[in-house]
């Protein structure tokens, strides 16, 4: 039952994250403290409001009043923890690290009564309570919890009940016994013309000294034109953090380049730490910098830790968790579990089956050094596909990763960025390298996909997204010497084509005519049929049988089997900032079609060789020494 510490508040020292977010033990000998380290804390709100609070705790009943780490509830109120912050992840920690056991720590003030409850799950989200009390007055409260029932899923939260007065709650602290000193941990944020949301990353790391109190070094590799050092908020917070905050400025080398030059730079003052790669843009939840740490700092073996997205747009959302991989179609972001949640709202339900991820994106995930000993750095592919190249390449190597409930940030969905840009040049091309670095590489399921994926950029009108896309496939062949700048060059010649091709700019909606119809999509084809429908679509086109425009289409009605029925259509972008003209050209079809068939023979023909020649620059194009070069810099002497 629950251990209750029958001394006043005013005269305990409770377990918090500050001081390294460890309580330090007996000296070890050896530089490590045995002792209990927090590995998260009970949180009641965000550091935005944005962050909807329902995420942090809900009110069964009554009411009651918050702030980051305290609530204050009225008589009769009922809180409960078994939210997306709240829940403790039991499952995880009992399959992933060495703890057999968790304590959480409670400091209670009422006036009369308070009822507290440790809850848990189960696979099949059956609740069972764990341990329960009734505090009377000034209280610290600690609760010890086994880790033995959790294989297959399940988690641990907290309930209140103010019975028959107030009571406020303050101080929720989850840790677990450790033998081992807390390993220094870094932050690097890559940056490219995001100026105020760099800044308001770094901000937000800032405003909270108990989460950051784990952080060793942040590092911020600004790529961009214009510098996220003059703007008046970063200045400032510069100021709070000191010599915590390093700020480096490079030639533009695209995520990649960016988050490789902030683990270059870790590596180089903590050899031994962890560096957790964040993105520009995300809304951020400093507690998920904690929690990562921790829970890599116990896992069995080095392990790659990463976060779950949020939807910045809908914040109660849960966009993305344990990611996996479809090598031939080359998509990001699938599952082959029906229990993984995306795009679900986690103020109705959370899972509690433990999922498996292949990778997890660098929106924030940590990455030990240890693993970046074994397997080296990322691959200079400039952006996309890095992190998932990363990932399939440490599960090669024996290094799991891990999708981490209850650490999160909010980011915008991928679903406002048009496939019509020059990144998709890099997610084909990068696509095609990693699938052809992974055992079990097949050429020809590759060709038949990318063939077909092409075939209905033509027949959607998107001749400039066709050219981009064979221009990949294109590259892809050129072999590992393509990535000899690390993408710089890449970059500006496929903007430049780009331009040629008027469907690929974006015009303002006042550009659609008063007098132009808008014309919704058709249900798609049956299952099994949409060979058949591509077929007679293409047929259509080379014989210019086509319904006479324009019309508009709406961004969601803009699927292949429907726009390419007619010859002048005004598309919608996904941003909703504008709208693309297509305009149907029978010899630019012809061309971009006869060039398919051309690349897509190569590709069943060279593939094989060419995934040899990357697999054989691996050690070289990943080594410390090349991304030196990259940056301009002298590479350390060993």
């Amino acid at each position: 039952m629950a251990q209750v510490a029958a001394r006043r508040r005013d005269t305990l020292t409770t377990v918090t994250s500050a001081d390294t977010a460890t309580t330090a033990g007996p000296d070890r000998g050896d530089g490590s403290t045995a002792g209990r380290r927090v590995v998260a804390r009970g949180l009641f709100t965000g550091t935005s409001p944005v962050a909807n609070e329902a995420l942090y705790a809900v009110m069964e009943k009554g009411s009651a009043s918050r702030t980051r780490t305290g609530l204050h509830l009225e008589r009769g109120a009922h809180a409960d923890m078994n939210t997306f912050f709240g829940r403790f992840p039991a499952s995880y920690w009992q399959r992933w690290t060495t703890a057999s056991s968790v304590t959480v720590t409670v400091t209670v003030a009422t006036s009369a009564h308070l009822r507290l409850v440790l809850w848990a799950s189960d696979i099949g989200s059956h609740r069972r309570i764990v341990d329960a009390t009734e505090v009377v007055g000034d209280e610290t409260v600690e609760m010890t919890a086994p880790l033995t029932a959790f294989a297959d899923g399940g988690a641990m939260w907290l309930s209140f009940q103010a019975i028959d007065g107030t009571a406020r709650i303050t101080d929720i602290a989850w840790s677990v016994e450790t033998a081992e000193a807390p390993r220094p941990v870094s932050i690097a944020i890559c940056t490219h013309n995001r100026v105020r949301h760099c800044a308001e990353t770094v901000a937000a790391l800032a405003s909270d000294p108990d989460a950051l109190s784990v952080v060793d070094a942040i590092w911020v590799v600004d790529q961009g034109d214009t510098p996220v050092e003059e703007h008046p908020l970063f200045d400032r917070v510069r100021g709070e953090l000191g010599d915590t905050l390093h700020y480096l400025r490079q030639a533009n080398l695209g995520g990649a380049g960016g988050f490789s030059r902030g683990m270059y730079e870790a590596a180089q003052r903590t050899p031994h730490g962890d560096v957790v790669l964040m993105d520009d843009d995300i809304l951020c939840e400093p507690e998920t910098v904690l929690r990562l740490a921790a829970f890599a700092a116990m896992t069995s073996g080095p392990s790659i830790v990463g976060a779950q997205m949020l939807f910045l747009h809908n914040p109660t959302h849960l966009l993305a968790t344990a990611e996996k991989v479809d090598l031939v179609s080359l998509r990001r972001g699938v599952t082959d579990d029906r229990y993984v949640q995306q795009n679900k709202n986690m103020l109705k339900k959370i899972s509690d089956r433990r999922a498996e991820a292949q990778y997890n994106g660098w929106w924030t995930c940590l990455i030990p050094a240890e693993v970046i000993t074994t397997i080296g750095m990322p691959l200079p592919v400039f952006f996309q596909w890095d992190d998932v190249e990363y990932g399939l390449r440490a599960a090669r190597a024996g290094i799991p990763t891990v999708t981490l409930p209850g650490a999160g940030v909010w980011h915008a969905d991928f679903y406002w960025k048009d496939v019509d840009g020059f990144g998709h040049y890099f997610a084909t091309r990068n696509g095609l390298i990693t699938a052809a670095l992974e055992p079990g590489f097949a050429p020809d399921a590759v060709a038949k996909e990318m063939g077909r994926a092409i075939a209905r950029s033509i027949v959607s009108l998107q001749y400039g997204l066709a050219h981009t896309q064979l221009r990949a496939l294109e590259d892809f062949l050129a072999g590992p010497s393509i990535l000899d700048d690390g993408g710089a060059a890449a970059l500006r010649e496929i903007n430049a084509e780009r331009r040629a091709y008027a469907d690929t700019q974006v015009v303002p909606v006042s550009a659609i005519g008063p007098s132009v119809p808008i014309r919704r999509a058709a249900p798609p084809p049956k299952p099994g049929w949409e060979d058949a429908v591509l077929a007679k679509r293409t047929v259509a086109h080379a014989r210019g049988r086509l319904i006479r425009g324009p019309v508009a289409i709406s961004y969601e009605d803009a699927q292949w089997w429907h726009v390419g029925q007619f010859d002048h259509v005004f598309v919608t972008d996904a941003s909703q900032h504008g709208c693309r003209e297509r305009r149907y050209d029978r010899d630019t079809a012809r061309q971009l079609s006869e060039r398919l068939v051309r690349i897509s023979l190569r590709l069943r023909r060279e593939a094989p060789g060419v995934a040899a020649a990357y697999r054989d620059a691996m050690p070289t194009l990943t080594s410390v020494d090349n991304w030196a070069r990259l940056y301009g810099i002298d590479a350390p002497v060993d």
